[in-house]
């Protein structure tokens, strides 16, 4: 095996193993359709955050009135600000 297909078989051993832990973790989170959320807006306990990137954000036309907008880069600086008690919706 030469030194380039080492390299190469690698590199998919690495993406393979990223790919499955990020699937594996994913599952954990609970995901809800634009149909649930829009029967859940009313709640008080609510609270959205558009944690989109910067470029996504500021070219789209869309945005929630009542999402809040935080850096989805670096949630320890924010995540404590909203209570434990609150629903936290990230788009």
């Amino acid at each position: 095996m030469t030194k380039n297909s080492r390299v190469i078989l690698m590199l998919f051993i690495v993406v393979g193993i990223t790919m499955f832990k990020t699937l594996a973790l994913s599952k954990d989170i609970p995901m809800v359709t634009i149909y649930e959320l829009r029967g859940m807006l009313d709640n008080p306990d609510l609270t959205l955050i558009d944690v989109r990137y910067d470029k996504d954000w500021e070219g789209s036309d869309i945005k929630i009135k009542s999402a809040v907008r935080e850096d989805y880069r670096d949630v320890k600086s924010w995540a404590d600000k909203y209570p434990k008690y609150k629903l936290l919706v990230l788009y």
